[in-house]
Parts: structure tokens; sequence; C-alpha cells
């Protein structure tokens, strides 16, 4: 049988994939990611209970065969398409939080838009808006 997954579960994989993307999680990206989870309405009646399992289902499908691949089919699949772009941008908002990117997140970035088949111009305005919300005075 198919495990099921739904769209919380999808939008929390792609912030934790790209948290832990350079074999670190550091705590204001875990932070950013339950704050999200509190404030946007696509998280509406999310329980917070399933934050960890969830994570930890991300982890151990990263860590198998293919794991990379398959929890970026996980995403696409669970999510429907009005919903790619708020992936996108939930992952950016995390790797965003640290006021740096790296090559690691960068290029999980590019996967992530390319299996949501996103256009380049709205993940650039959507990362021109993350650089726009954390730059200080």
């Amino acid at each position: 049988m198919k495990e099921q997954f739904t769209h919380h579960d999808a939008l929390i994989f792609a912030m934790v994939m790209i948290s832990a993307v350079d074999s670190a999680m550091p705590d204001r990206e875990l932070q950013r990611i339950g704050q999200l989870i509190d404030v946007l309405p696509v998280f509406e009646g999310y329980d917070k209970e399933n934050l960890i399992l969830v994570s930890q289902r991300c982890a151990e499908i990263l860590g198998g065969p293919e794991g990379l691949d398959i929890a970026l089919e996980i995403i696409r699949d669970a999510l429907p398409p009005r919903l790619y772009d708020t992936a996108y941008a939930v992952a950016v908002e995390v790797a965003a939080v640290d006021l740096s990117v790296n090559q690691a997140e960068i290029r999980l970035l590019q996967l992530l838009r390319d299996r949501l088949g996103l256009d380049k111009l709205t993940c650039a305005a959507l990362e021109r808006s993350a650089i726009a919300r954390y730059r200080k005075a």
C-alpha cells in the first residue's frame, strides 16, 4: 500500500529538506518552521503535534536510496499545483532566516523549482521578497 501524504506534510518536507541540506538544522531555521506553521493560512487546522513525526519521516526517506528524488516526488504529488509556489516560498523563507544561503541550499531550491515546474521569474520574486524581509537597516 502506498503511503499517503497531505499537503501539510509536503510543505513540511520542503522546509525540513532545506534546513537539513547542509547537514545541520540550526535553531533559527527550526524556530522559523514552527513560526510559519503558526501564522500561514495554508497550515490552518494543522496539528503541530505531528511536526516531529513528519520531520522524522522526511529524514528517513532522505536517508534511503534515491531519497532526494523520492522526497521531491512526494512534495509534488501531495500538493495541488496551486500550492507549488507556496512550497518554494516556505523553503526560501527557511533558507533565508540565517541571512545567508549556501550552495547546497541554492541547489536544492533549483531542484525543487524544476520538480514543481515553477518558472524562474516567480522563483526570483519569491527570493527577492525574502531578501527584503530579512534585510537589516
